[in-house]
């Protein structure tokens, strides 16, 4: 007979996300994902002016930041017909990079390590053998015994005195942590030099984009000028400071996360077997370097790749209205012609219609609606979308960059390619594109210094700033890779105003409820198979969702079983 567990929240940082399983004979045999906060951003854009939308939709996330900005920029030029000039390109190309090299290492530390490492067993090191494990697999300076036995004190009186601040509630002693203390130890204090590290790295977005998060973008191109003698543009010495910034932050992906990462799976690699999920992958493209509307200049490129036959890649269009729609079978919504049928997100209707349980609630209504995410198909296929399906699928079109990190770390490893067909896999996926992320940081970086240096400043097309010059009605799709996955916005404008706006989010592809046929999404599919070693402690179920790596929303309100707030968490203001 099944037990029903229930994890709510699931994020670390980001809530609204519970999940539901059923555990029979140690494993999950079935299990729901429920997105259970909605803001409708969609619904505040409604007569804007669509110059204005970049602003509004950056807000949809914190962690992420910027990405919603330039996919909403490219929804709106595409409507317009503007081409941004090169540099402009560049600069948010650079500023892209910059967020995958921020959002997967603190994703890697911060959100998931710890499903892996176990902090509390850290304190059982030796710091002398730790040292020396440390400088056989990384030449990273900081691994003197001495710092390691530092680290360690301190931790130690945290674990004393009974609060372990960032660490509380963690499972740690779990039976599944699988770690010698010496690379427990290791992993502890990246987690913490990561946090210094991190706070680096996000100033290339300063700098380009005036702050972060939430830097600034343009319709047309980027607000920043280049002024190379003027201290109030982007002159030589800021120029200089991103190139040093990129510099060091290669070199903590390939000294600390890299290494890390790949001793860390050495340990796990049974879990190249667990997590796989539907198998189904999409990628829309992004990192153009010969323009956005030239699909195949795309450093990550597009397809589709199903059943996991790597053997054939299949081409993806957005404005095609049969490829990409969105259901509401078992979502909180309602749309016009019933719930059956399916919106492309040109069409896309955000009616809220609750018929949940009212809180508090033992267990969601699964046979009925059960989430406020819509769940979006690819041609009738439930899809995963993220690092996994990025590095997939340019490996399944033989691009050399993406086939040398790959075969690396399958050859390091001793795995097959069917390895990353998993929750490890997923993981190892997102340390491989951020290796390539920096590499391309710093070729995108020296195109722009050259491309200045050769009289070209050029950084906004604005031909199309007056709506006077628009057209009555205009459709416009802008498509993005975040951190997480497949990002596009719709918009339709109509008398120069914003007459519909819908965003499909990688988390709503990911973690969206099933669908009329009974499709389960990634997140689903992923746990069926599971095992569970402690019902009480569902450390494997927080592997797997963790290594899609989840975003819902910016705050996380926790309840008792008698709806009691225990604690709040908020972000106010920007």
């Amino acid at each position: 007979m099944s037990k029903r567990i229930v994890v709510d929240p699931i994020t670390r940082i980001e809530g609204h996300l519970r999940i539901e399983a059923d555990i029979e004979n140690g494993k999950i045999k079935d299990a729901y994902s429920s997105g259970t906060m909605v803001r409708l951003l969609e619904e505040i854009l409604r007569g804007r002016d669509p110059r204005d939308a970049w602003a509004f939709v950056g807000r949809v996330c914190g962690v992420c930041t910027s990405i919603h900005s330039v996919t909403s920029v490219r929804a709106v030029e595409d409507a317009l017909d503007i081409v941004v000039p090169p540099n402009a390109e560049l600069v948010r190309n650079l500023m892209n990079c910059a967020l995958y090299m921020h959002d997967h290492v603190v994703h890697f530390y911060h959100l998931h390590a710890m499903d892996w490492v176990d902090v509390v067993n850290a304190l059982k090191a030796d710091p002398k053998k730790t040292s020396e494990l440390a400088q056989s697999i990384s030449k990273w300076p900081k691994s003197s015994p001495g710092y390691f036995s530092d680290l360690q004190a301190r931790i130690k009186k945290f674990v004393d005195s009974g609060q372990l601040g960032i660490f509380s509630n963690g499972y740690w002693g779990h039976p599944a942590y699988k770690l010698p203390a010496e690379v427990n130890l290791i992993g502890l204090a990246h987690y913490l030099e990561a946090l210094e590290w991190q706070k680096e790295i996000v100033k290339i977005q300063a700098i380009l984009g005036g702050k972060n998060p939430h830097p600034n973008y343009l319709v047309g191109g980027m607000a920043c000028a280049v002024s190379i003698d003027d201290v109030s543009g982007l002159n030589a010495e800021r120029l200089a400071y991103i190139g040093q910034l990129l510099k060091d932050g290669k070199q903590f992906i390939e000294q600390v996360y890299i290494p890390d990462l790949m001793t860390v799976a050495s340990f796990y690699k049974d879990w190249g077997a667990i997590g796989g999920g539907l198998g189904n992958y999409l990628v829309y493209g992004d990192m153009p370097t010969n323009g956005y509307r030239d699909a195949s200049s795309f450093k990550f490129p597009s397809g589709a790749i199903l059943n996991k036959d790597v053997t054939k890649v299949y081409e993806v269009d957005l404005k095609k209205e049969d490829e990409v729609q969105e259901f509401i079978t078992r979502s909180w919504y309602e749309y016009k012609e019933g719930d059956a049928k399916g919106l492309h997100p040109w069409k896309g209707e955000s009616k809220i219609n609750y018929t949940g349980p009212k809180p508090p609630f033992e267990h969601l209504k699964t046979d009925e609606k059960y989430s406020y995410l819509k769940t979006p198909r690819w041609k009738g296929n439930a899809m995963e979308v993220g690092p996994l399906a990025r590095v997939l699928v340019g490996y399944a079109k033989g691009r050399e960059d993406f086939k040398e990190v790959v075969d690396k770390a399958l050859k390091d490893l001793n795995v097959p390619i069917a390895a990353l067909f998993s929750t490890l896999g997923r993981t190892a996926a997102r340390g491989l594109e951020c290796v390539l992320a920096a590499q391309w940081g710093q070729e995108f970086f020296d195109q722009l210094v050259s491309n200045i240096k050769n009289g070209d400043t050029r950084m906004a097309d604005s031909s199309k700033f007056d709506p006077s010059t628009w057209p009555k009605t205009a459709l416009g799709v802008g498509h993005a890779e975040a951190p997480r996955g497949a990002l596009a916005h719709w918009i339709n404008i109509e008398d120069e105003k914003i007459a519909n706006y819908q965003l499909v989010v990688p988390t709503t592809w990911n973690a969206s409820p099933r669908d009329g046929k009974g499709q389960m999404s990634a997140y689903e599919a992923a746990l069926i198979d599971t095992p569970v070693a402690d019902e009480k402690q569902p450390l494997e179920i927080l592997r797997t969702i963790h290594s899609f790596d989840p975003c819902m929303a910016c705050s996380v309100h926790l309840y008792d079983e008698n709806g009691t707030t225990i604690s709040r968490i908020s972000v106010v203001g920007d």
